[in-house]
């Protein structure tokens, strides 16, 4: 039988051109023959009707984006889209639920698009949907080219792909490349003997003398990083938990094998990967001992200062110097493919410094650390961190913001300091979407979702229950998106796998979306107003002198500056700005506006201030 796929050849702006290729090939005897709905390529708006053949892994399903190669022209620099850009996180199980199991699925996803659009952000970053036992949620893969039945089929993410780019998203997808699930074919192969093929994918060493493990490392989840296999008779690193075993990257197979599978997703018509954990790729080969940390010092990115993982110096177990030139390669993968962008997640010990060590030219394009993720919210410890983050980068590098994420207490409940108005949510994310640099907002920061309280009973964050009660775990930055106020917040026609707080029924999208004055309409308030102010964007940025109840920086370009001023206390305050002579103030943000006479500018509670310069 024939079959019939679409084949990108060219394309020019939003208007391309396709050419048909028919394909003779035997179809197998479960396949049908079908007809798909009209697709694109994400660089144009060509639609057709394409025929392809079940079952829905067959790889016709969507036009594949062809990779630059060796003997093509050099290809026209491509827009930095990313630079400057809103990317909004969501995190699968917990969006929409369309087929009431209680978890949500990609099908949610792509029902809710339009929502996510009308948000005013440029992209979205989906977390782990791959096949995977779920000990981490995804975090532990078993397949990275299989979707996981739970979350749907491949099918289904290449309708999600041409969806959001027909709405004008981006799609970014997590890529975790460090490590694997104990399930995972690899992991099954290598544990079974020391010869076997890949009996050096993974990090394996003997045994101490006394049986111990090799060394002093340990798992950022808790105990040791070292597992006992009795097949090999050896151990294996796991830096999280057991079932993720960490990767052998000093093994020019394991490199190759695992950009495949980036080529696999690159091909398929993503825009961009958000690389989990990437500075944990190498470990050192002499496996030498962590040195202790001094006790003032045991607070980290990712991690709290009583997780024993917190009483080291982690200079063996990650952030090595041989991952350097793998991001070079990576890169390189990357660049065949116009556009792409390559956001890295950093928990080191100097993540700010890693940070811009990692966006070198020829390395990432953008990079995020844990510095705004902590419990720390002062006007102070955000200069610092951005400054220290502009010291540091380099001209090609660009950094990443993030107030919120899937790993951490939510940001409106973490940086409250007593009573919050009610537009302390809008307020935080017009503080974060002013500095310089993309912005990653997570699911539920445009309703102010607070942090949810999850009974112990009710946990599933293996993280959460190892460290109970000191540490309540990452469930109740998890539970589901509040669509409705309705039995469990219209997220799920049956009880959902993480409760629904009450509370957070009070702030559902519906809800808000009827009401001018709510967050959420606040949120796109303040994002469609952003998006016509490009010193916010693209511009440079300098901090002002302010003392520690405000913030206060330039944001500038070569035609004008925008002086950006944030009141973090619950009480109107004064400043004195040299730079506010001559200033036009700029209106229309949303927030409760402050007001400027001469050099003094007055700033309501959790108000902001914002004024051009323009430039002779």
């Amino acid at each position: 039988m024939w079959r019939e796929e679409i084949t990108p050849r060219r394309w020019d702006g939003e208007e391309g051109y396709y050419k048909r290729t028919r394909a003779c090939g035997r179809l197998a005897s479960d396949e049908t023959l079908r007809l798909q709905p009209p697709i694109a390529h994400p660089r144009s708006r060509v639609a057709g009707n394409v025929y392809v053949c079940s079952p829905s892994r067959a790889p016709l399903v969507t036009p594949r984006r062809q990779p630059l190669t060796d003997g093509d022209p050099p290809a026209v620099k491509p827009q930095a889209w990313w630079q400057g850009a809103i990317i909004y996180q969501i995190y699968p199980r917990s969006y929409l639920d369309t087929n009431a199991d209680g978890v949500g699925d990609l099908p949610g996803i792509i029902e809710r698009l339009e929502y996510v659009a009308s948000l005013g952000v440029e992209a979205i970053w989906i977390s782990p949907f791959f096949k995977s036992p779920m000990a981490d949620f995804g975090y532990d893969i078993a397949d990275y080219r299989e979707v996981d039945p739970l979350f749907g089929t491949l099918e289904d993410f290449d309708r999600l792909l041409v969806k959001a780019h027909r709405l004008g998203l981006k799609v970014m997808i997590d890529q975790v490349l460090s490590h694997t699930s104990s399930e995972h074919g690899w992991f099954l192969e290598s544990r079974c003997s020391r010869e076997n093929p890949r009996a050096n994918w993974y990090v394996w060493a003997d045994a101490r003398a006394d049986g111990g493990p090799p060394n002093n490392w340990l798992s950022i989840f808790g105990g040791v990083a070292w597992q006992w296999e009795p097949r090999r008779g050896q151990y294996y690193l796991h830096n999280f938990l057991v079932e993720q075993p960490d990767l052998n990257f000093h093994e020019p197979a394991v490199r190759h094998a695992v950009l495949q599978n980036v080529k696999f997703w690159l091909d398929r018509g993503v825009d961009g990967l958000r690389l989990d954990a990437i500075n944990f790729c190498f470990h050192d080969q002499q496996l030498r001992n962590n040195p202790p940390k001094p006790e003032n010092e045991r607070q980290g990115g990712g991690f709290r200062a009583d997780n024993p993982y917190a009483f080291q110096t982690h200079i063996y177990d990650n952030t090595r110097p041989e991952n350097l030139p793998f991001l070079g390669e990576l890169r390189a993968l990357l660049d065949r493919y116009p556009g792409v962008v390559a956001l890295g997640e950093i928990s080191s010990e100097n993540s700010v410094a890693t940070m811009a060590e990692y966006t070198q030219p020829g390395r990432l394009h953008m990079a995020y650390s844990f510095e705004l993720l902590g419990a720390d919210g002062t006007p102070a410890h955000i200069r610092r961190t951005v400054e220290h983050a502009a010291c540091a980068e380099s001209a090609a590098g660009w950094p990443c913001w993030a107030i919120s994420n899937h790993d951490v207490e939510r940001v409106t409940s973490r940086w409250a300091r007593g009573k919050t108005p009610p537009h302390f949510a809008t307020f935080l994310t017009a503080v974060v979407c002013s500095l310089r640099g993309a912005i990653c907002i997570y699911q539920g920061e445009e309703l102010g979702l607070d942090e949810a309280d999850v009974p112990f009973e009710a946990l599933r964050d293996p993280y959460g229950i190892a460290f109970w009660p000191s540490f309540k775990g990452r469930d109740g930055c998890r539970t589901p998106m509040p669509w409705q106020n309705a039995p469990h917040g219209g997220f799920s026609a049956v009880a959902p796998w993480l409760p629904v707080p009450a509370a957070h029924l009070q702030r559902a999208a519906a809800l808000q979306e009827v009401d001018s004055a709510s967050t959420l309409n606040g949120f796109r308030h303040f994002h469609r107003w952003r998006k016509l102010q490009p010193e916010l964007i693209h511009g440079d940025i300098r901090f002002l002198a302010a003392d520690e109840r405000m913030l206060a920086f330039e944001r500038t370009t070569g035609e004008s500056s925008m002086m950006a001023v944030f009141n973090f206390s619950g009480e109107r305050q004064h400043i004195e700005l040299a730079a506010a002579v001559g200033a036009e103030a700029v209106s229309g943000h949303g927030l409760p506006e402050g007001e400027r006479d001469g050099v003094v500018v007055s700033i309501p509670s959790f108000g902001a201030f914002y004024a051009r310069i323009r430039r002779a």
